[in-house]
């Protein structure tokens, strides 16, 4: 089908564009993107999206998604959470490899894939284990993982204690150029934790995980870096001080990117609350500096990406005590509103966050995404940057309800998420979509 998307804010920094455009789809591509009038003029629609009103952005490619399959259908589906990608707007997802089994296998890395492909929704890049059931001890067949479909290599939240086994996973990476993603923490001080090492939870009386728990993994890390020129992504940062050592590493040219889960971007542990399970998260909200910190290093690229951090968690793992329930909160559809929170805040170009949600995430996963230059895949999204809405359980279509976020009003929300040409979610009224004579 031949689609003209007419009247929208074309905002997408990979081509230069912010401005009144028009962007034509043919074939599951994006074959042109151009003022009214100037399309190339053998270009006949079959369909005509009115996007007045709307940004057109490239699809959001989140970094962090965990679908609970397989192994954990009884928290959420992949159907249910590629429906809420949807409605996010994201049409990349990495998921990481924490599932039950735990993706060490070719053939379980196929088999997710083909289910996500019968959905015919996201696109769903999968992280295989870099140990075998991420025990630490063993390496996994890598290069096999990969021609199974694996974009990287990562230990989900199983540290590996013993760095030398880690040396050579890393080793073993360089030689196929393959990326290790890793989320910091030294087990030794972030064993038991559950909020942040600091006056609020010592307060509140919760155990906690400190900042050196982070800067100690990230030091030894990049000391590996160093010694075999591995290329590795570090997953989900949260301190000051830890922004200060990939900032480093990155003045001295090391192959580090890094990305931040979006509700670090916001919140702290203050938001904590009165033992608010739905703010009990992995890595744990830190202090205003530390965030504070986040957003400075967004601004001046330390940081690389946003991501959802997406995990979805039960009634019965997190309706409990603070420090019993489990860690973990939806943020799909709350991805690309919270950023656009975050925009508005600090006066941010909307460039900037397209560069944050789209383009960068999928260079660091080396995939066709994030951008509308022709010829790419037809993976976009349209945002209603005015709408108002709140969040709650009958806002969300994921599966997990739980977010700290809960209760919030939010302005700004996807109105329509195509995926290769086909249209995957939408709210738009039918006037605003006109099929034509094919």
């Amino acid at each position: 089908m031949r689609v003209l998307i007419s009247g929208g804010r074309v905002i997408d920094p990979s081509i230069g564009a912010d401005a009144i455009m028009e962007v034509a789809v043919a074939a599951g591509r994006v074959v042109a993107v151009a003022p009214k009038g100037e399309m190339p003029a053998d270009f006949a629609p079959s369909k005509t999206i009115d996007a007045t009103g709307l940004w057109v952005l490239p699809g959001l490619v989140d970094l962090s998604a965990r679908l609970r399959e397989p192994g954990y259908e009884y928290r959420a589906t992949l159907e249910s959470e590629m429906e809420a990608a949807m409605a996010g707007g994201i049409t990349s997802l990495v998921c990481p490899p924490d599932t039950e089994p735990v993706l060490d296998e070719p053939g379980l890395i196929e088999m997710l894939k083909f289910k996500a492909r019968q959905l015919n929704l996201a696109k769903v890049y999968p992280l295989g284990a870099l140990t075998t059931g991420l025990n630490g001890e063993t390496l996994t067949e890598m290069a096999e993982l990969t021609e199974a479909g694996c974009v990287g290599f990562s230990q989900a939240e199983s540290p590996i204690r013993d760095l030398r086994v880690l040396l050579q996973a890393m080793k073993y990476a360089r030689n196929f150029g393959f990326t290790v993603f890793l989320r910091p923490t030294e087990p030794n001080f972030s064993k038991g934790g559950v909020a942040h090492a600091g006056a609020y939870a010592s307060r509140m009386g919760l155990s906690g995980i400190p900042v050196m728990a982070e800067t100690i993994a990230l030091q030894a890390y990049f000391e590996l870096v160093r010694s075999t020129g591995t290329r590795m992504h570090i997953c989900r940062i949260s301190s000051a001080k830890g922004i200060e050592l990939v900032r480093q590493a990155k003045s001295e040219g090391l192959p580090v990117t890094c990305d931040v889960a979006i509700h670090h971007v916001h919140l702290t542990d203050l938001d904590i609350g009165f033992f608010d399970p739905n703010a009990h998260l992995i890595p744990p909200l830190r202090e205003q500096r530390d965030r504070d910190a986040i957003r400075a290093g967004l601004l001046d690229g330390t940081i690389d990406a946003i991501c959802s951090d997406h995990t979805p968690v039960d009634d019965d793992a997190k309706l409990l005590p603070f420090a019993e329930s489990e860690a973990g909160a939806t943020g799909l559809e709350l991805l690309l509103t919270l950023a656009v929170k975050w925009m508005r805040e600090q006066n941010v170009p909307p460039a900037r966050i397209v560069e944050l949600l789209c383009g960068n995430p999928a260079d660091i996963i080396k995939v066709q995404a994030g951008s509308l230059r022709t010829g790419m895949p037809a993976d976009l999204c349209l945002f209603n940057p005015e709408v108002d809405w709140v969040v709650g359980e009958a806002s969300l279509i994921s599966q997990g309800k739980h977010t700290p976020f809960n209760g919030f009003p939010m302005q700004g929300k996807v109105q329509l998420t195509m995926v290769n040409g086909n249209v995957g979610y939408s709210s738009l009224e039918k006037s605003k979509m006109k099929v034509l004579a094919a």
